[in-house]
């Protein structure tokens, strides 16, 4: 049996969108389920977020920002038409638990809700910030 270990949300510059804009990004966020034995499968990959501002994000941003917006453009909807966050969290997280079924992992959706869930950020996001950090020094 395949024992769900975390969730990974990664986060990567969406594609060629404001590329080397300063004052506008767009960011891509793929959720992935991992296991104990390292295989990932993917949950969702159509999320992501954009951001503008007069002036540039990267002096401000750091990556507990990036990792929380992560988490949360992957996580539950916001409710609509009369719905509870509490439904709205257990559909999407039952959902999650049926496309990783789908692809051989049985898990339910209290387990997804209870993983770790880590954010890695692509070497572009690091090298951004990386280099805010070399401009200050």
């Amino acid at each position: 049996m395949t024992t769900p270990e975390r969730l990974v949300t990664r986060i990567a510059l969406d594609g060629e969108a404001h590329a080397g804009d300063r004052w506008q990004v767009s960011i891509s966020a793929v959720l992935a389920l991992e296991t104990a034995d390292g295989r990932r499968v993917t949950l969702l990959d159509d999320r992501g977020w954009s951001t503008s501002g007069p002036v540039d994000m990267w002096t401000w941003t750091t990556p507990a920002d990036l990792a929380d917006t992560a988490r949360t453009v992957v996580g539950p909807d916001e409710p609509i038409h009369g719905e509870s966050y509490e439904g709205m969290a257990a559909s999407h997280w039952g959902a999650l638990a049926s496309v990783a079924g789908a692809q051989g992992i049985a898990v339910t959706p209290d387990v997804l809700v209870a993983l770790p869930h880590d954010v890695e950020m692509a070497p572009e996001i690091r090298e951004r910030l990386h280099g805010r950090a070399a401009e200050g020094s």
